[in-house]
């Protein structure tokens, strides 16, 4: 076989490994991810007891769980303590995020 197959196999498969980590680091861990504007509704909420808070820090972790329309993907989102006292299931309004970070919820009354 000549070595310039070998060369390409090899070019193809790095420009694979590149495009799949900018990929994953886009969306996945939310790196200069767009701050994105969805229209949900939250499905749940949790306090969870976090795993050696630092001093001064709260010991629990609040999250919600939304839905995308009816049958739209569901999201879950670390929020802070006033958003997990404001927010309740039912709930349906603007969130807007970036990548897997809670930015903003504004309810729809």
């Amino acid at each position: 076989m000549p070595i310039s197959l070998y060369i390409a196999i090899a070019v193809l498969i790095a420009m694979a490994f590149w495009v799949f980590v900018r990929f994953y680091r886009k969306h996945i861990q939310g790196v200069n991810a767009p701050e994105q504007s969805v229209q949900v509704t939250v499905l749940d909420k949790q306090a969870i007891e976090a795993d050696n808070p630092a001093p001064g820090q709260d010991d629990q972790e609040y999250w919600i769980y939304v839905q995308r329309g009816s049958l739209g993907p569901k999201r879950e989102f670390q929020v802070g303590i006033h958003y997990y006292h404001a927010l309740n299931p039912g709930d349906k309004g603007t969130l807007t995020y970036q990548g897997d970070k809670f930015l903003h919820f504004a309810i729809k009354r």
